[in-house]
């Protein structure tokens, strides 16, 4: 179901766009040339793309790194050929292919993941065929039989957690089959989860340490070499930083002992290859060139048994390997794992977990359901359950019996925490003294205003006739009068000195983001949607609800955990732009508005110097 949802979706956006702007989509870039390339394992090319005109940037796209792409030829769509996403910014986007673009300029389109789904399907069939531990796991997943504690072995003292952090590792030590930590915004999880991980090594195990996202693991990756660990990271080398590429699959494979002997009988390949190919005055003997042909490809499949058993090695000698939880099975061998870690667990559907539960003897699921759900397209889908993660099943089958959660923040302003607190965690969330007060007037350079003195400002445009339009030619939606509000008090944040690296703005549709983005001055400010957000934070975020009309309709803005990730980015200055008349018709946005106004947050348009 997902997958037809998925082919449908990028059709509808393609033919809609295709005419006037191909790229407003989201899921297309065009007039792209190659920039640079690096080779990488297995026949692997890492193509850096930028615009053909080299002043100018890359548009918003939904690309991200992991995203399936077709690379083609932008004059006749022909010389397809398939990638994935590296990693991008505002001037390149880089993309693994298998073999070079033949015709520059290009386009790069979004595709179907379905060697995910493929790799995902395999793993269900093999978790509902398997016997051993992965069907005692199976059957606690599925609630048939009961996980199981014993007396937690602490190895090393953790002086630089919290109690709630030190409680959750001992707790999910404990475990001998499943524990969750669930982690609100600001709670350090991922530091309890390096810790967890530490310990674990420690004690003389082995760890799977996996995430949806890249982004998810290399956080992960940099906080565990940062501990002092030597983690080994699956996955593509260009979308590491270069002070931890060498932790990665490839760097590691290159100091292997069987590299120079592969290196050399892929140079006698090509060797045999060119002399196949080269032209002679002499006729040559009967099959002379075919037997050339043949040796050399003899050798190039010796050099790919060999690559491959360099691999096999350097994945059994690591005590933690890294990876998203898509990876391909083959790459492990037969390794098996006596923890293993998902982290940002809520961000997947359940299938793409069962993939690291084959080779796991334990599992700890580290999240939030209470922010960002899986992204499911397909409706049917989502009410058959796609759309409800392994972490928010087992928690709704277990709760605290499996659960420990962290109740300390390390972010937000406590004004800024408050109303999250409340809503979506029982008014557990305490803020740690570090943050409990700051603002940006603390800062060093930054002057003393009502915007920076002050944490949370609600400027409501209830009565201004500021209503939101789809986009021209679109089926997004955007509200150009709230988006140069938006602009404005991103200025006024300039202006009183903080630098605009440290602002965000989230908007929930695409073509807010767009319109925004074309018409903002400052090239370093991120303006994204919420997914773009979760999991990261910024010293200021300004939030553009767009919503406003004479029905009250708000949209998937009904989704409250999206709104918990927008509301739960900011450190010391969160901005509220938005239509109370609208907002104020569904009970959430309702008691948000409340709330501003307990806090002396609420002020109207009409107060804004340049309104008029």
């Amino acid at each position: 179901m997902e997958t037809v949802a998925e082919a449908e979706r990028m059709t509808e956006r393609r033919e809609r766009q295709q005419e006037r702007n191909p790229e407003q989509s989201g899921e297309t870039i065009v007039d792209l040339v190659i920039a640079d390339h690096e080779a990488g394992l297995g026949n692997e090319i890492i193509l850096t793309l930028v615009k053909r005109n080299r002043t100018a940037t890359l548009p918003w796209t939904r690309l991200r790194s992991g995203s399936p792409v077709l690379v083609t030829a932008q004059a006749n769509n022909k010389s397809v050929v398939h990638g994935v996403v590296s990693s991008r910014n505002r001037d390149a986007i880089l993309v693994s292919v298998q073999e070079w673009p033949e015709v520059e300029p290009l386009r790069i389109d979004s595709c179907p993941d379905e060697i995910t789904r493929k790799r995902q399907r395999a793993a269900l069939q093999i978790a509902l065929e398997s016997g051993g531990r992965v069907a005692q796991l199976r059957s606690i997943l599925l609630g048939s039989r009961l996980p199981s504690f014993t007396e937690p072995l602490v190895s090393r003292p953790a002086d630089h957690l919290n109690e709630s952090q030190r409680e959750a590792v001992r707790f999910a030590i404990s475990a001998n089959d499943l524990a969750i930590i669930h982690g609100p915004p600001g709670t350090g999880k991922t530091t309890t989860v390096v810790e967890l991980i530490v310990q674990t090594v420690h004690q003389g195990g082995s760890v799977l340490a996996c995430a949806p996202s890249n982004t998810a693991v290399d956080n992960l990756l940099e906080k565990l070499v940062a501990s002092g660990q030597h983690p080994l990271r699956l996955g593509h080398p260009a979308r590491v930083d270069s002070n931890l590429r060498e932790h990665t699959l490839d760097a590691q494979v290159a100091q292997h002992e069987l590299i120079p002997v592969i290196k050399e009988m892929l140079r006698e390949a090509e060797s045999l290859h060119r002399n196949a190919n080269r032209f002679t005055r002499a006729r040559p003997a009967r099959g002379q060139k075919q037997g050339l042909r043949q040796d050399a490809r003899r050798l190039q499949r010796d050099a790919k048994l060999l690559e491959s058993q360099a691999i096999r090695d350097v994945v059994e000698m690591a005590d933690i390997v890294c990876a998203t939880t898509n990876f391909p099975q083959d790459i492990m061998g037969d390794r098996q794992f006596d923890l293993g870690v998902i982290d940002e667990a809520c961000q997947s559907t359940e299938p793409g977990c069962w993939i690291p539960l084959l080779r796991v003897n334990r599992l700890v699921l580290a999240g939030d359901h209470c922010q960002l759900p899986p992204t499911v397209l397909s409706q049917q889908a989502a009410q058959e359950g796609m759309a409800i993660s392994l972490l928010e099943r087992l928690t709704d089958l277990y709760g605290d019996t499996v659960t420990k959660q962290l109740n300390v923040q390390y972010r937000m302003h406590h004004r800024i925490m408050d109303f999250a607190s409340q809503e979506f965690y029982s008014s557990t969330l305490l803020a740690h003294d570090s943050v409990a007060e700051h603002l940006l007037r603390d800062l060093d350079a930054i002057e003393d205003t009502p915007l920076t003195n002050e944490s949370v400002t609600f400027i409501d445009t209830a009565g201004a006739g500021w209503e939101e339009e789809l986009e021209p030619e679109g089926a997004s939606r955007r509200n150009i009068s709230e988006a140069e509000l938006v602009l404005r008090k991103v200025d006024e944040l300039v202006a009183a000195g903080l630098p605009v690296e440290d602002i965000a703005v989230i908007a929930p549709y695409a073509a807010q983001v767009r319109y925004l983005r074309s018409n903002c001055v400052h090239e370093e400010l991120e303006i994204d949607t919420v997914d773009g957000f979760q999991g990261r934070e910024k010293e200021a975020v300004v939030i553009t609800c767009v919503r406003s009309n004479r029905k009250a309709e708000i949209g998937f803005l009904a989704d409250k955990r999206r709104m918990n990730v927008a509301l739960t980015r900011a450190r010391r200055k969160l901005i509220v732009i938005g239509d109370s008349a609208t907002l104020g018709a569904h009970s959430f946005y309702a008691d948000l508005l409340q709330y501003f106004e307990s806090i002396d947050a609420y002020h109207t348009v009409w107060e804004e110097q340049n309104f008029e």
